[in-house]
């Protein structure tokens, strides 16, 4: 079990740093005016996983919960040792790799959740492409997809079987954090995996996605049926292996036109929380889609992730006060 007694203190500038999440939700009438502040109701002592959950259920809180978003910290000394002997990759599909890094974090820093340290493509990979990353820095897939043809060829049926390492890696994690710290699983959501897949590489400009959604979107709603399937029943199992909450990353939501947004990238993830059955609070964060608040808000998720193109204030007058935020 992580031992938070001798963790280091969070620093006063947390909410700076690069990567650091806060989770909270701050009614429109909340007073900001030290003047206007009634005396403080007393709050009973919560566990840092307590502190978490009730956060993303919009509960009465303590204080806002944090937590790493990079969980790597990719500064972190320990993970850089660790760097010296395996690859990323490796360092994923180990499951007891994947724990000593999920942790490290966690126990340098105090923070209320870990983060599964893993990548949003091992769901292609379960499918059939899989990636490697450069020595250089990028990723580079087997192959890209780009034909009908090649979705077909993706199989969905054994994702969870082949993916068998995540769940692994998820309760040897659970385990380890004891009843004390909040875990958090996730996967990548159905439009940024097929801009992945398409270009079959890390590139600067994802284009064939948003290509094949313009031109054919028949074709692109055959991929991401597939991504939708594949990403739901990764997330089931995910929580069978005892997460406390899920984030979709949608970090490609922002190259969508707002009005494609939808039906490029919302839908799907609303079909994959609605399939989830609000087993555990879920979060949803899209990157650079600020001007599609009420596609967001559809989706269904417990939490709306804002990126730091937009501030706390500004996303909580447009954002219903029974769902969380969190950033920034």
């Amino acid at each position: 079990m992580t031992n938070q007694k001798n963790a280091r203190p969070l620093p006063k500038s947390a909410k700076l740093l690069s990567g650091w999440m806060l989770l909270c939700c701050v009614p429109l009438n909340y007073p900001m005016n030290v003047a206007e502040q009634k005396p403080p109701t007393p709050k009973p002592v919560l566990t840092a996983r307590e502190r978490f959950v009730r956060a993303a259920h919009c509960q009465p809180v303590d204080r806002p919960p944090v937590w790493l978003m990079r969980q790597a910290g990719r500064a972190l000394p320990e993970y850089r040792k660790l760097k010296e002997t395996y690859t990323f990759v490796q360092l994923v599909q180990n499951p007891e790799l994947a724990v000593e890094v999920t942790l490290q974090p966690v126990r340098r820093f105090g923070f209320d959740a870990a983060i599964l340290f893993s990548d949003i493509l091992v769901i292609p990979e379960a499918m059939g492409q899989t990636y490697h990353f450069k020595e250089i820095g990028g990723v580079v897939m087997d192959f890209a997809v780009t034909s009908k043809a090649d979705i077909e060829k993706l199989s969905v049926e054994r994702v969870v079987e082949r993916l068998s390492y995540v769940d692994k890696a998820l309760r040897l994690t659970r385990k380890e954090l004891g009843s004390q710290t909040a875990l958090i699983g996730f996967s990548g959501s159905p439009w940024t995996l097929a801009t992945f897949m398409m270009e079959g590489a890390s590139v600067p400009k994802y284009s064939r996605a948003l290509q094949l959604f313009r031109e054919d979107s028949k074709t692109y709603f055959a991929l991401a049926e597939k991504l939708t399937a594949a990403v739901t029943a990764y997330l089931q199992m995910q929580i069978a292996a005892g997460v406390d909450a899920l984030q979709i990353f949608d970090s490609h939501g922002g190259h969508l036109a707002p009005t494609e947004f939808q039906e490029a990238s919302g839908r799907w993830m609303r079909e994959i929380i609605s399939q989830l059955g609000g087993k555990v609070p879920t979060i949803a964060f899209s990157l650079g889609t600020h001007g599609n608040w009420n596609d967001l808000i559809s989706t269904g998720a417990n939490v709306i992730g804002i990126d730091w193109q937009t501030s706390m204030t500004d996303a909580r007058k447009l954002i219903p006060e029974n769902i969380g935020l969190q950033g920034n």
